[in-house]
């Protein structure tokens, strides 16, 4: 296992990562990059303490590990590794009717990664170019990443794939198909892990910081914020011990459907807990404001508990009625799972409108923490952010500031935006939760219940 330490130096590999149209020559000392970089090396160093071997790189085998590695607890990275190599084993577990030898490329690629101590980004969302088009439909054929030649030894790959989190700062990239293909598309049904230093690849970053200013205003932006990657395939080989698809159209879905799974059982377990967290900062900032015994607040702070107590619900139902595998590894419910990161991502927008209604306009009006620590102006701040003898100006404000970081800054926003769309949009999980539900039991229920036989098909 790495330490923090030896990871960061892992990053100077001569990997072609940009910010702002500048290649970056050291990423781990950029201070862009810095503090999420740091963020990792310390989770690193928490493996290292805690024993030999990394329980990321582990499938899990009862419900109460599904439950610890359903959460990035380490560091998001770490989450986002496990959710790689749990996609990979799944979808090689259910195409193994079709390609059999995907089960053990994939076992190796799991061996190897565990004995290089790798983290591993998530590489699915093409660039998709015309939407209404499928990709052998396209004018551009590089919208979806392709084969572009087969060699002995392997192929050579093109395209793109966006929105990729911490691609930047990991050593793999898992690219997999983005949708389902069609036959004649065979060159688009490629799934196979990239080193991010391979030549060919390029790293383009967005990031949503703080604003400028004191960090201490920023709370949340500053420990959580997390580059997007637009990762480019330019012409880059793969040697075919790390393809685990390559033509088998019917099998393309598996990988973004594994993924899908797994991705939203972890937004669904991150969910639980904002929404307790949006609960929470409406509880304080209500008796802050002197408002919690009035009684639309009381019932506005009701709502967000009802949509915490739903999501958690789902969450825990995900776990109680997961499965075991024949590969050996527990897999949450489907059915909940989807159901769960539908209604906490539907709920979101009216959860943090709620927050931000009692919060009032200080929310985004309120002075900063510098100006709270001048000298001219400190005592004016400290003084008329207070509401009450027991409410210390600096505590509201400093209350507020990390509200609007979370519900009103561009972070916030970001993040807004993650939810909806990450491990697909709304329609995805409401797609797959009518698939998995027992609508047949539903309608013998309501036939039963009207006294009627079923009419024949």
């Amino acid at each position: 296992m790495m330490t923090g330490d030896e990871y960061k130096a892992s990053l100077g590999d001569g990997r072609a990562v940009y910010f702002r149209g500048e290649r970056i020559a050291d990423i781990a000392a950029h201070p862009v990059f810095a503090s999420v970089i740091q963020r990792v090396a310390d989770g690193y160093d928490k493996l290292k303490a805690a024993g030999p071997e990394s329980a990321y790189f582990d499938p899990p085998r009862n419900q109460a590990a599904l439950r610890r590695l359903a959460r990035a607890e380490i560091d998001p990275v770490a989450g986002l590794t496990h959710t790689s190599l749990m996609t990979l084993m799944t979808a090689a577990e259910r195409i193994a009717h079709r390609r059999p030898q995907a089960k053990d490329a994939v076992a190796a690629y799991v061996r190897e990664a565990r004995a290089k101590d790798w983290r591993i980004a998530e590489c699915i969302s093409d660039s998709k170019g015309d939407r209404s088009k499928h990709p052998g439909e396209q004018q551009d054929p590089d919208q979806y990443v392709r084969v572009v030649e087969r060699r002995d030894g392997g192929v050579v790959i093109r395209g793109a794939k966006l929105h990729i989190s911490a691609a930047a700062f990991c050593h793999e990239l898992m690219t997999i198909p983005t949708k389902a293909m069609r036959n004649g598309e065979e060159d688009y049904a490629i799934a196979c892990c990239v080193p991010v230093n391979a030549t060919g690849v390029h790293i383009i970053n967005t990031m949503a910081g703080p604003r400028a200013g004191d960090l201490r205003d920023s709370p949340f932006s500053t420990r959580r914020q997390m580059p997007q990657g637009f990762v480019v395939f330019d012409d880059v080989f793969v040697p075919r011990e790390r393809i685990f698809l390559e033509g088998e159209t019917d099998c393309a879905a598996s990988f973004a459907h594994s993924l899908g799974l797994w991705t939203r059982a972890s937004n669904l377990a991150d969910a639980c807990d904002e929404a307790d967290l949006v609960v929470g900062f409406a509880q304080l900032v209500a008796e802050a404001n002197g408002l919690e015994k009035i009684p639309h607040i009381r019932d506005k702070i009701g709502d967000l508990v009802v949509s915490a107590t739903l999501t958690r619900a789902c969450f825990e139902a995900a776990i109680a009625n997961s499965r075991m595998g024949e590969n050996g590894m527990m897999v949450p419910d489907e059915l909940f799972t989807n159901a769960g990161k539908y209604q906490s991502t539907a709920a979101h927008a009216s959860m943090m409108q709620i927050l931000q209604d009692i919060c009032g306009g200080s929310l985004i009006t309120a002075p900063s923490i510098a100006d709270l620590e001048s000298e001219a102006v400190g005592q004016f701040v400290r003084k008329y952010m207070g509401t009450k003898q027991q409410v210390d100006g600096a505590y509201r404000l400093r209350l507020l500031q990390a509200i609007r970081d979370l519900s009103a800054s561009e972070f916030g926003g970001q993040r807004a935006v993650s939810k909806l769309h990450g491990g697909g949009g709304l329609y995805a999980q409401r797609v797959v939760t009518r698939g998995r539900y027992d609508l047949e039991r539903a309608k013998r229920l309501a036939l039963e219940a009207a006294g009627l036989e079923a009419p024949p098909v």
